[in-house]
């Protein structure tokens, strides 16, 4: 198999499925996926990795009672409510790569993939809920291929010896 590694992947097309939750248990649940409308979606790893890298880390020296002596210690500051915001709405505008069939119910018009409207999109409980569960099955892929990948023939998962019982 070849593998292009210059290729951004830029995501997984989903088709939506709206969900809600069961009032006896508190459980999510989904519906049927529609067949008109559908989101790209990507994993925000890259991005989270590449956010952490880009900050600066903030050191002091404490006392240490025990020791009695200066310790340095380093820290990420932490963000600020308006920083906290920006970074939310960077990583889905990150994630969201494609939107298709989706209208706006009072224009009627379709809702074009922009930052503004993916940041709208995500304020509606059922479209977060809808994110989430995508990246929950793009991580849970990469998983079940790693798993895949390693029990292939040849493996070494059977034992050499057999029991003596």
């Amino acid at each position: 198999m070849y593998l292009d590694l210059d290729v951004q992947e830029q995501g997984e097309w989903f088709y939506f499925f709206g969900s809600h939750v069961d009032e006896n248990t508190g459980e999510i649940v989904y519906e049927e996926p529609v067949k008109d409308a559908k989101a790209k979606i990507r994993s925000m790893a890259p991005f989270i990795e590449q956010r952490i890298t880009g900050r600066k880390k903030q050191t002091e020296h404490i006392h240490n009672p025990k020791t009695r002596s200066m310790e340095r210690i380093s820290y990420y500051p932490e963000l600020t409510t308006e920083e906290m915001k920006a970074e939310r709405e960077d990583t889905w505008d990150y994630i969201i790569t494609g939107l298709e069939g989706f209208r706006d119910k009072k224009t009627k018009k379709e809702i074009d993939c922009t930052r503004e409207n993916k940041v709208k999109l995500m304020r509606l409980p059922v479209f977060d809920r809808f994110v989430a569960r995508c990246l929950q099955i793009l991580s849970a892929s990469g998983v079940q291929d790693a798993e895949i990948k390693n029990s292939l023939t040849g493996s070494s998962s059977a034992m050499s010896k057999p029991d003596p019982e």
